[in-house]
């Protein structure tokens, strides 16, 4: 018995050991030095509640809390519905529906900074291929500034959106693979088509399941910003600058669009405040979605 002890402690350390080194002895360092200012040298000073007061007056951080919301439902209202879209077609018996099931999710699996770079390749305002093939076909008469302060978002969003619905497809996929066949085969014995069995059957057997993919999706669209760094670096102007992204920026300023002192006092504060926005988001999404959990 004490032998099957140690084996499960064992088993249990790497584990333990590894969310105690990088999970919960950052937070509790974040925790402490957001009431500091401190720019990670020299002696912390103890500044009380004046990072959170700074925060209020933050202009930059309150434009990034404004874009996240338009770059999350912007990536949301596409990304969702198109994904239970082609969740729904490749759950059917189609020939090489396998192929294609690894074709949609295979962007999943690319990096993100990676995927910015081809990205960048395409969208480049000057010899992008976007661009050439637009003028080749005469579909445009000048180059559009795909990456410029008017379509910036709106290229963001497009890149965000071709790497999240291969996940969310999968998903919605296995969720529709638990949907019983009984219920299709009694509901098309009632006579229903199938844009009924979609509303009576599917997306009511679907709610729970939707529920947590829904959930998902708000929170990794909010925390989202490796591709944007890379594309625009929160530019132009901070037209793209998120919430995440304005946070690496004052705890890692190491590239040209960041220069300044690194500020780990404000950034530990910025960090907080960050937190409890997803995580309010989050709570108001559960109070309102309680309803797909009644479909049983």
């Amino acid at each position: 018995m004490k032998l099957k002890k140690v084996h499960a402690y064992v088993f249990v350390f790497p584990s333990l050991f590894l969310t105690l080194v990088f999970g919960i002895y950052p937070l509790l360092w974040a925790l402490r030095y957001m009431f500091y200012d401190y720019q990670g040298f020299g002696t912390p000073v103890f500044i009380g509640l004046d990072n959170f007061t700074r925060i209020l007056r933050d202009h930059q951080f309150w434009s990034s809390v404004g874009n996240t919301g338009i770059y999350a439902l912007g990536k949301l209202l596409v990304t969702l519905p198109m994904s239970l879209i082609l969740a729904i077609i490749l759950n059917r018996k189609l020939k090489g529906r396998s192929l294609l099931r690894a074709i949609y999710y295979l962007p999943t699996i690319f990096s993100a900074s990676v995927m910015a770079i081809v990205f960048f390749i395409i969208f480049n305002s000057y010899n992008g291929i976007l661009n050439q093939l637009l003028l080749k076909y005469h579909l445009v008469s000048a180059p559009i500034n795909w990456l410029g302060a008017d379509h910036a978002m709106l290229t963001t969003i497009i890149i965000a959106i071709w790497g999240a619905i291969g996940n969310y497809m999968l998903l919605f996929l296995a969720g529709l693979q638990g949907i019983p066949n009984d219920l299709y085969e009694a509901a098309s014995l009632d006579g229903a088509n199938e844009f009924q069995k979609l509303k009576y059957v599917t997306i009511p057997m679907l709610g729970p399941v939707m529920q947590m993919i829904i959930m998902l999706a708000i929170t990794i669209s909010l925390k989202g910003y490796e591709s944007i760094m890379v594309l625009t670096a929160g530019g132009p102007y901070g037209k793209t600058e998120v919430m995440y992204l304005y946070l690496f920026k004052l705890l890692f300023p190491v590239s040209g669009e960041t220069q300044g002192l690194q500020q780990l006092g404000y950034g530990s504060a910025v960090g907080f405040t960050t937190a409890l926005i997803v995580g309010g988001v989050t709570l108001i999404y559960f109070r309102i979605s309680k309803k797909l959990n009644d479909v049983y």
